[in-house]
C-alpha cells in the first residue's frame, strides 16, 4: 500500500476509532477529528512541486484480485486540485463545526463518522483510475451524504431532503455505471488512463453516444444540473457545516470532476459539446432566476450553488471544443474556457464556503434564516458582515475579489463559443453570451439580497427568536475569515494558483500540450468589461425596483415547478404501487404458490420451446416392471387421498404413506442409503405433524371442504407436465460427464462406505456445517421465544 493509499484510507480508519474514544473525551470530538483532514491537506501540498512540473504518480493496491479489480489511483493536476479543496475546506469545516455543534446535545460521533466517510469517498473518487472503484466510491458519497443530510432525523424535512437526494443521485449513479461498463467494453479496459490512450477506438464505436449520455446523466444528477437540481435546495435541511462542505466545495463538484476527467475521451464530439454547455447554461439561468425569489438564506445559497455549477459546466462544454482541433492556436483558443472552469471551481469553493458559514452564524446567533425577519445586523456582527461582503461581491463578480477574475474569463469563454464552426447548429452559440449576461444580472441581484437584507436597515429584535443577538465566537469566525482572505489573496496573486494548480489541472483535463495561461485582472476596455458594467448597472436598477417586477414569478405557479412534478409523480407512483401490491399480496398462501407455479412453468416452457429443447431419448432407460407400476399407482392413490380427504388424521397418514412408498422405489432401484435416509426423514416429519396436531385443540378434526377451482386444476396439471418434461429432457441429454462417476469413488476418496454420508460430511462438509449452524440459530430463537413468554400466558 502506497502512502497516497494511506492518505485516502485515513478517514475510513479514523471512523473505526471514533466510537471507542468519543465517550472518554472531555473536549469536543472535533478537536481530535480535525487532525485527519489537516494531515491529508499538508501531505497533498507536498505533491505540488512535482505535479506542477507535469509529472503524475500512479499506485496500485490489490482489492479483489480474483476479479481483476485493484485499487488503482494516480495523482495528477486534476486529482491534486480536487484533493486540496476536499481536505482544505474539510479542515475548516471541522473547525467551524466545533463551535456550531453542541457536544452536550448532538450525537457528534455519528456526525464525524458520516463526515469522514464522505471525505474518504471523495478523495478516493477523484484519484481512482479503475472505473468500478470510482463507481463504488461515487455511491459511497451518495450514502454518506444521505446520512449527513438526515443527521437531524427527527425532523421530517431532513428525512425528506435526504431521501430525495438519495433517489436522484443513486439513479444517476446507476446510469453512470452502465455508461462506464459500456466504455470499458469498448476499450477492453477498466483503466481511465488506458481509455484515454485508446480514445480513437472508443470514438469509432457505435456505443460511443449511449456511453456518453449515460455518464452525463450521472454527472448531471450529482452536480445538480437542470432538471435534476431539485434535490439540492431540500438538502439544505442538513446542519450548516454539512451544507458548507457537501454543497459548496465537494459533493456537487463530483459531477464537475467526472465531466472534466472524461473530457479527453468525449471532448471534441458535437453531442458532448451541446449537452454539457447547453445544460450548463440552462442550469445557470434557472438557478440564478430562482435564487432571487427565495426568502430563506440557505435556500438562496442553494439556488446560487446550482447557478454557479451551471456556469462551470457550461465552460467545460465550450472548452471541450479544444479537442476537436489539432492546430495548436485553435486548441489554445478554446482551452482557455477549460482553464476558466477550473479557476471558477476553485474560487467558488472559497467564497461559497465562506457564505454558507456566514449564514450558519446568522442562524446560530439569531435563531432564524428568514430574510423577512432579519435586518440591521451589520452594527452587531461587523466581522460576519465583512466576510459576507467579501463573499457576496466575489460571487457577484466584482473587484477586488477572485470571482471577478473568473467571471471575466467566463464572459470571454462564452464570447469565444460564438466562433465555434465545427458543429451543426452553430447559430445557437450566438445565444451563449446573452444567456450568460442575463444570468449574471440575476446573480448580481441575489448577491445583493444576501448582503443587504440581513445586515443593512433596522434591527427589529421582536422578530428574532433569540432575545440577545451578538457576534459569533472567534472560533466560528476563523474558518470563514481564512476563506475570505483567500478570496482577496487570489485576486492580487492569481498566477500562484494558476501556475501550481490550474495549469497542471488543465493539462490533466485535456491530456494535450497547451501553453500555460496567465491570469490578468485588467484586459482593457473590451467586450467583457462592458458586459460587467452592464451587469452592475442593470443589477442595481433591478435590485432597487425588485418589488415592481417580482410579479413575473407568479407567471410560473409552484404547481408546475419541477419539484412539484417530482413530488406529485412520487406520490402517484406510491399510490399505484400500493394498489398493485394489494392486488397480489392477499395474505393467502395459496395465491402466492399459484403465482410461483405460474411463473415457474411459464419460464421453463418458454425456454424449452424457444431453444428447441423438447426432445427425448429413452434408449438408455431401464425396463419398467410390474412392481414399478404398482408402486406408482399406490403413490398416486395416497397423494389423491391427501388431497380429497376431509379428516386431518387421514391427510397426515396418507401424506406419510407417499414418503414410505418412495422408500420402496429406492429399494427397487438398489439405493438402500437413500431409502434409509428417506425413511428416517419421513418418520420424523410424520411424528412432528401428529405432535403439532395434538397440541392444536382449537382446530377441528375435520377439514373444511375447499371449493373446486378450475384455475388450480389447470396450474397443477401444467406444473406436473412441465416438471415431467424437464426430467425426461434432462435425463435424455447429458452435456457434461455425470457427477456420480466422481462420487462412486467415495470409499477411495473419503474412506466412507455410505455415499450419502460421504457427500454430506466430506464433499459438502462446509455446506453441511453451515446448514447445521442455521438450524442451531433457529433453535436458539425458538427456545428464546418460548422462555420469553409471559408466565401464565397459555394462549401462545
Amino acid at each position: 500500500m502506497s502512502f497516497l493509499h494511506f492518505l485516502i484510507l485515513l478517514p475510513f480508519l479514523a471512523c473505526i476509532f471514533i466510537p471507542f474514544i468519543y465517550k472518554k473525551l472531555n473536549i469536543h470530538l472535533g478537536w481530535i477529528v480535525v487532525f485527519v483532514p489537516l494531515f491529508i491537506f499538508i501531505n497533498y501540498l507536498l505533491f505540488i512541486p512535482s505535479i506542477s512540473k507535469g509529472n503524475y504518480h500512479a499506485f496500485s493496491m490489490p482489492w479483489i484480485p480474483s476479479l481483476g479489480i485493484n485499487f488503482d489511483i494516480y495523482m495528477d493536476g486534476l486529482a491534486l486540485l480536487f484533493g486540496l479543496i476536499i481536505s482544505g475546506v474539510g479542515t475548516l469545516v471541522v473547525v467551524y463545526s466545533i463551535f456550531y455543534m453542541d457536544k452536550n446535545r448532538e450525537a457528534l460521533h455519528n456526525f464525524y463518522i458520516y463526515l469522514l466517510l464522505f471525505m474518504g469517498a471523495m478523495l478516493g473518487l477523484v484519484s481512482s483510475d479503475h472505473v468500478l472503484v470510482l463507481y463504488t466510491l461515487w455511491e459511497l458519497t451518495s450514502v454518506s451524504s444521505f446520512l449527513l443530510i438526515a443527521y437531524w432525523y427527527e425532523r421530517k424535512k431532513s428525512r425528506a431532503g435526504a431521501l430525495k437526494a438519495m433517489i436522484i443521485t443513486v439513479f444517476g449513479g446507476l446510469a453512470m455505471l452502465a455508461g462506464l461498463i459500456i466504455l470499458s467494453i469498448i476499450a477492453d479496459t477498466y483503466s481511465i488512463r488506458e481509455m484515454i490512450a485508446n480514445v480513437g477506438i472508443i470514438k469509432e464505436s457505435s456505443l460511443f453516444i449511449p456511453a456518453l449520455i449515460l455518464i452525463l446523466i450521472g454527472a448531471f444528477t450529482k452536480s445538480a444540473q437542470f432538471p435534476f437540481s431539485i434535490w439540492l435546495p431540500d438538502a439544505m435541511e442538513a446542519p450548516t457545516p454539512v451544507s458548507a462542505y457537501l454543497h459548496s466545495a465537494t459533493m456537487v463538484k463530483a459531477g464537475i470532476y467526472l465531466v472534466a476527467r472524461m473530457t479527453p475521451i468525449f471532448g471534441g464530439s458535437a453531442t458532448w459539446f451541446w449537452l454539457v454547455s447547453g445544460i450548463g447554461l440552462v442550469t445557470l439561468m434557472y438557478g440564478s432566476f430562482r435564487a432571487v425569489r427565495q426568502t430563506d438564506l440557505k435556500a438562496l445559497l442553494a439556488f446560487s450553488t446550482i447557478s454557479q455549477l451551471g456556469l462551470i459546466m457550461s465552460l467545460l462544454g465550450v472548452g471541450s471544443a479544444a479537442l476537436y482541433y489539432t492546430n495548436g492556436e485553435a486548441q489554445t483558443f478554446y482551452a482557455f474556457a477549460l482553464f476558466a472552469a477550473l479557476f471558477h471551481l476553485f474560487n467558488h469553493a472559497t467564497f461559497k464556503g465562506a457564505l454558507f458559514m456566514v449564514v450558519g452564524i446568522i442562524d446560530h446567533e439569531t435563531g432564524t434564516r428568514d430574510i423577512r425577519r432579519l435586518g440591521g445586523l451589520m452594527a452587531i456582527m461587523p466581522a460576519t458582515f465583512t466576510i459576507a461582503l467579501i463573499g457576496s461581491l466575489a460571487m457577484a463578480g466584482l473587484p477586488p475579489f477572485n470571482g471577478f477574475l473568473s467571471k471575466e474569463m467566463f464572459f470571454t469563454g462564452m464570447l469565444r463559443a460564438t466562433e465555434v464552426n465545427m458543429f451543426s447548429l452553430e447559430w445557437l452559440t450566438s445565444i451563449f453570451p446573452v444567456v450568460a449576461w442575463v444570468a449574471s444580472v440575476f446573480t448580481f441581484i441575489y448577491c445583493f439580497i444576501l448582503l443587504v437584507k440581513p445586515f443593512l436597515g433596522e434591527l427589529n429584535q421582536s422578530r428574532l427568536p433569540k432575545e440577545k443577538v451578538h457576534e459569533a465566537p472567534i472560533g466560528m469566525l476563523i474558518p470563514p475569515i481564512i476563506l475570505g482572505l483567500l478570496v482577496v489573496f487570489v485576486f492580487f496573486f492569481p498566477n500562484l494558483i494558476g501556475k501550481y494548480l490550474l495549469n497542471p489541472a488543465l493539462y490533466a483535463t485535456l491530456s494535450a500540450e497547451v501553453p500555460a495561461f496567465e491570469i490578468i485582472a485588467w484586459h482593457g476596455f473590451g467586450t467583457e468589461l462592458w458586459m460587467t458594467i452592464g451587469v452592475i448597472v442593470f443589477g442595481l436598477l433591478l435590485f432597487f425596483s425588485i418589488k415592481r417586477w417580482t410579479i413575473i414569478f407568479r407567471v410560473f405557479p409552484d404547481q408546475l415547478s419541477i419539484n412539484s412534478l417530482y413530488m406529485s409523480g412520487l406520490e402517484n407512483m406510491e399510490k399505484k404501487s400500493v394498489s398493485l401490491t394489494d392486488r397480489y399480496m392477499t395474505g393467502n398462501i395459496r395465491h402466492y404458490l399459484l403465482y410461483i407455479f405460474i411463473v415457474t412453468f411459464s419460464v421453463l416452457i418458454i425456454a424449452l420451446v424457444g431453444f428447441d429443447g423438447i426432445s427425448f431419448d429413452f434408449s438408455t432407460n431401464s425396463y419398467i416392471t410390474i412392481y414399478d407400476i404398482g408402486i406408482v399407482i399406490a403413490m398416486v392413490a395416497a397423494a389423491f387421498t391427501t388431497l380429497l380427504t376431509t379428516n386431518r388424521i387421514t391427510a397426515i397418514v396418507s401424506l406419510g404413506a407417499v414418503g414410505y412408498i418412495m422408500v420402496m422405489l429406492f429399494v427397487i432401484f438398489r439405493a438402500p442409503d437413500l431409502a434409509l435416509t428417506q425413511m428416517v426423514v419421513e418418520t420424523a416429519t410424520t411424528a412432528l405433524f401428529l405432535l403439532c396436531f395434538y397440541h392444536l385443540p382449537k382446530l377441528g378434526k375435520r377439514i373444511e371442504k375447499m371449493k373446486f377451482k378450475l384455475t388450480n386444476l389447470i396450474v397443477s396439471i401444467l406444473v406436473g407436465v412441465t416438471v415431467t418434461i424437464m426430467t425426461l429432457v434432462a435425463t435424455g441429454h447429458r452435456l457434461f460427464t455425470p457427477i456420480n462417476e466422481f462420487f462412486e469413488n467415495a470409499y477411495e476418496l473419503a474412506g466412507a462406505k455410505n455415499i450419502v454420508n460421504a457427500i454430506l460430511v466430506d464433499f459438502r462438509g462446509f455446506d453441511t456445517m453451515l446448514e447445521i449452524a442455521v438450524l442451531f440459530i433457529a433453535g436458539i430463537g425458538v427456545y428464546t421465544l418460548i422462555k420469553l413468554r409471559p408466565k401464565g400466558d397459555d394462549s401462545q
